[in-house]
């Protein structure tokens, strides 16, 4: 352990602002060499737009003091801009996770402190809605107190900026210069909740900021004729996974026009330790077992659930055998890219200069689908903050109009209501869509089959490889300096024919990226995730069958799994 690693503890351990409750945890793990240093050796820092981390005491660990000092950094930030910044306020919202609530009014009592004003919902909310309500109210920036759909012990603050999308690079580097400029506890300013409410600086937005956001997500439905014609008989099964959309979801389903929707009722009361899952997360099939069994006892036609935070949906369809299969974030994104387009069209509400936005690591389907329909598509980094500043480019340009934004990880936007991923209204969508297939006698299984027939059959995958605590961090940087310095000449016996490092990449913020090109139709990407930690190796390819994708995706990634070691 380095002197400055022991140096953070120390200061902890015996720092009169510390509580005596995590004076003890801190004075339990004295001895422990290993412990302490994960836990002290960095400051968390921000990652794809800010905190997260393991729950408990010291810098690497997300707790009170640490959520203060990132919001007196924040305040720091915004007081820079003067006077009429800060009248602006702050929007804070957060989700069901542990300490969830108190570190969103730790957050509103600094912000306070420091005559800014916060706007705090009165219970859980999902992610999306910071976003709205930040344009919404016009406020000066969000928070978002959630660490999506990571384990029960995670939890974390992420910040918003004026334009409702999660701060960009630039301002991230400014407001982690300000965090890092903050010496010690005692700089950090902070007032008890009944000041702050007294003085007018802590206020609770009330219902009409559920109604304002749920009018801007009915506005994107294109055909509640279809769902007029199967509302009897069409049935969805929801499934909050014990998050942010158990209200919101199956509200705006209703006021879409579907009458048949069951809430899987276990999984619909929120619960910090996701007790009835392994993971929350809905780009897993197992998250899904008790809504599978629910619609399989009503029969219905499609699942969705949405992730604790309320900004990732996933599906699940019938396939030709009645069995229910999980569309990919890619399925689902190319789905959805075909619906909202031919439906706009159709409907002769289509513009000439339409635009698609996706990842540099989601799948090719999506562009070759928007370019056939008549739209253009872009490639942002991975990260939706990347995907809203494209919209904020083109609202200011006019050269583009923004219909649709997606992510493989199952994040989903139609519409410039919000700047971030939004599962309520991908959910209303999602389900409007499968309405629509339902008119003309198919399933989404059905429609998805019917596009891989006209454009290719397109298939991914994406192999995650955790390595935790500081050795794991320093492993994936000798992964992706050996790649980046030597990348292979050939990956499972197809030529690698260019190498894009995003490290400098013209056109992109410079982010650790490195995506492989294989062939024609191939290609294969290495990214460290920015809020876990993993090693992410993601893949895509098409071929003349799914067959064929599927077998040439599993040599490539046993090939990576290989070069990887």
């Amino acid at each position: 352990m380095d002197q400055s690693t022991r140096k953070r503890y120390e200061l902890w351990l015996t720092s009169p602002a510390i509580d005596q409750a995590t004076r003890r945890e801190l004075e339990a793990i004295e001895g422990d060499e290993k412990e302490i240093e994960d836990r002290f050796f960095q400051e968390l820092t921000f990652g794809t737009g800010g905190l997260r981390g393991i729950l408990g005491a010291g810098t690497n660990r997300m707790n009170v003091y640490m959520v203060r000092k990132a919001a007196q950094g924040l305040a720091n930030y915004i007081l820079q801009h003067g006077e009429s910044a800060a009248r602006r306020g702050v929007v804070i919202a957060h989700d069901c996770r542990h300490m969830s609530r108190e570190f969103c009014l730790e957050a509103a009592c600094v912000l306070a402190a420091n005559h800014i004003t916060a706007y705090i919902f009165d219970d859980l909310r999902p992610t999306p809605q910071l976003s709205f309500a930040v344009r919404n109210r016009d406020a000066i920036a969000g928070i978002v107190v959630t660490a999506s759909h990571n384990p029960p012990e995670y939890n974390g603050f992420k910040v918003y900026w004026e334009d409702g999308a999660q701060v960009s690079t630039a301002i991230a580097d400014a407001i982690t210069a300000a965090i890092q400029a903050i010496d010690g506890f005692e700089a950090v300013k902070v007032i008890p909740q009944a000041e702050a409410r007294q003085s007018g600086r802590l206020q609770e937005l009330d219902a009409s900021m559920d109604e304002a956001y749920l009018e801007a997500v009915l506005s994107q439905s294109l055909r509640q004729d279809a769902v007029q014609q199967v509302a009897d008989t069409f049935q969805v099964v929801y499934t909050p996974l014990h998050g942010t959309g158990a209200k919101l979801v199956p509200e705006a389903l209703k006021r879409a026009g579907f009458r048949r929707v069951l809430v899987e009722p276990s999984q619909a009361v929120p619960d910090p330790d996701f007790s009835t899952v392994k993971s929350p997360n809905p780009e897993e099939k197992a998250a899904f077992q008790l809504a599978i069994r629910l619609a399989e006892k009503e029969g219905a036609d499609l699942i969705i659930g949405t992730d604790p935070d309320g900004d990732r949906v996933g599906a699940l369809v019938k396939d030709r055998e009645g069995n229910y299969v999980v569309l990919t974030g890619n399925q689902t994104g190319a789905l959805l890219v075909d619906y909202i387009i031919r439906t706009r069209r159709e409907k002769d509400m289509l513009p000439a200069n339409s635009l698609v936005v996706k990842t540099i690591v989601t799948s090719e389907m999506g562009a070759v689908i928007a370019k056939a329909q008549g739209a253009s598509m872009e490639n942002t980094l991975t990260g939706f903050k990347y995907i809203g500043d494209r919209i904020k480019h083109y609202e200011t340009t006019g050269e583009k109009q923004f219909l649709f934004g997606y992510e493989e990880s199952y994040g989903y936007l139609s519409g410039t209501y919000a700047r971030d991923k939004d599962a309520v209204v991908a959910a209303l969508l999602i389900a409007e869509m499968a309405a629509v297939y339902a008119v003309e006698g198919l399933s989404l299984y059905e429609g998805l089959l019917r596009l891989y027939d006209t454009y290719g059959y397109f298939m991914e995958d994406l192999v995650s490889i955790t390595l935790k605590g500081k050795e794991g961090m320093e492993k994936i940087d000798a992964i992706m300096n050996r790649f980046r310095q030597n990348p292979p000449g050939s990956l499972g016996g197809t030529s690698v024919t260019a190498v894009e490092d995003y490290e400098n990449m013209a056109g992109f913020p410079s982010a650790n990226v490195i995506k492989m090109i294989l062939g024609e139709a191939g290609w294969v990407a290495l990214r460290p995730s920015g809020t876990e930690p993993k090693l992410k190796i993601y893949a895509g390819v098409c071929t003349g069958s799914l067959e064929a994708s599927r077998q040439q995706l599993d040599t490539w990634m046993a090939a990576m799994n290989q070069l990887v070691k």
